[in-house]
């Protein structure tokens, strides 16, 4: 086995996740992601905890959207309920065995399908011992343009890392965001404002995201106003949408155009009332992450970047943030021509921190 699975492996059990003698940890993967589901199992059992083990098979979303009805759309498995009230950790490995396997499905399904698992997502936000991990695939590879070693070096170089460390670093940022009240956003196309006023910024260093590296935090929900082009594209359940440029007016967007695949986009910013308002602000800290891969888990953590997520807010950045069964984050790329501010002081320009 690749030794550097076993360290991630060990970096996800008695790191990320807070793994006690008796606990019940659900693990979910893919069959690309075996030997880390069994590294992951093995460091568990030792624990004297139990690993439930979920291998989700290649089509299988396909095959439950292109076939479920509606009344079934809607109803939430009560076993699913159970199990998330009775377990005490929870690790989703994504694998990414086919990141376009739902793109022909019809987006109303699967906007029926999130708002019906919302109560399971926030079990586990409450539960607060959760960590999504991203893992080297021949499909990831062919998603980011590069060989499958090629892939691999990069995925480990941004997951095996010193994570208290990173913490650190990231302490500074989250100390202007804390102090902040005003941002505003500059570049391509792009000149948008907020508030962050009395809201709190979030350190990430590994202990919900794998790879992690962002500090973000929520906006004032009616604080909104302008304008945001994104330069990368907006990828949610496999589909992408090119060419992003959204207008808020007091919070809400009031426009919002695409180059490509538009109509999906506005589906799914109606798909409850909060999905047309923003719930995080998100600063990628992560410069090992240097490039745009199509998979949000890493994209969102480049150095030098920014993203906005249209949709829920997390409870930790404060009181009166953005709620929707939608939580899709668009990156913004600040590392050429672009920058952001917090009460008229540069924070960020052209990709480089200068605090």
């Amino acid at each position: 086995m690749d030794p550097r699975i076993t360290k991630l492996a060990e970096i996800v059990v008695n790191y990320s996740i807070k793994v006690k003698e008796g606990d019940i940890i659900i693990i979910q993967g893919g069959l690309e992601s075996k030997d880390l589901i069994l590294e992951c199992s093995k460091l568990i059992l030792q624990k004297g905890a139990t690993p439930r083990t979920k291998v989700i098979l290649p089509d299988q979303q396909y095959n439950y959207y292109k076939h479920v009805k509606e009344k079934q759309l809607k109803k939430l498995s009560k076993i699913d309920l159970f199990e998330a009230r009775n377990s005490e950790g929870y690790i989703l490995i994504k694998d990414m065995i086919n990141p376009r396997e739902l793109s022909n499905i019809e987006p109303k399904k699967i906007a029926t399908a999130f708002k019906k698992s919302e109560p399971l997502k926030n079990i586990r936000l409450k539960q607060d011992n959760w960590v999504i991990v991203g893992f080297p695939t021949i499909s990831g590879a062919q998603e980011a343009s590069m060989s499958l070693k090629e892939f691999q070096d990069f995925v480990f170089g941004t997951t095996n890392l010193d994570w208290e460390k990173e913490g650190k670093k990231q302490e500074k940022l989250k100390k202007v965001v804390d102090k902040g009240s005003q941002v505003r956003i500059l570049g391509k196309e792009t000149d948008l404002t907020f508030s962050i006023k009395r809201m709190t910024g979030i350190i990430c260093k590994g202990e919900r995201n794998m790879p992690d590296g962002e500090v973000f935090t929520a906006p004032v929900v009616n604080s909104v106003n302008g304008t945001i082009y994104y330069e990368f594209p907006a990828i949610y359940n496999g589909r992408e949408v090119t060419g992003v440029k959204l207008t808020f007016k007091d919070g809400k967007v009031v426009k919002a155009t695409a180059e490509k695949n538009e109509e999906y986009l506005k589906q799914m910013i109606t798909m409850d009332k909060g999905a047309s308002y923003l719930g995080e602000f998100g600063i990628g800290t992560n410069f090992g992450i240097n490039r745009f891969i199509k998979s949000i888990l890493f994209d969102e953590k480049i150095g030098g970047t920014i993203h906005l997520a249209l949709g829920s807010a997390y409870e930790e950045c404060g009181k009166g943030g953005n709620k929707s069964a939608l939580h899709w984050d668009m990156i913004k790329d600040l590392r050429k021509d672009g920058k952001f501010l917090i009460d008229g002081k540069v924070i960020l320009k052209n990709g480089k921190f200068l605090i």
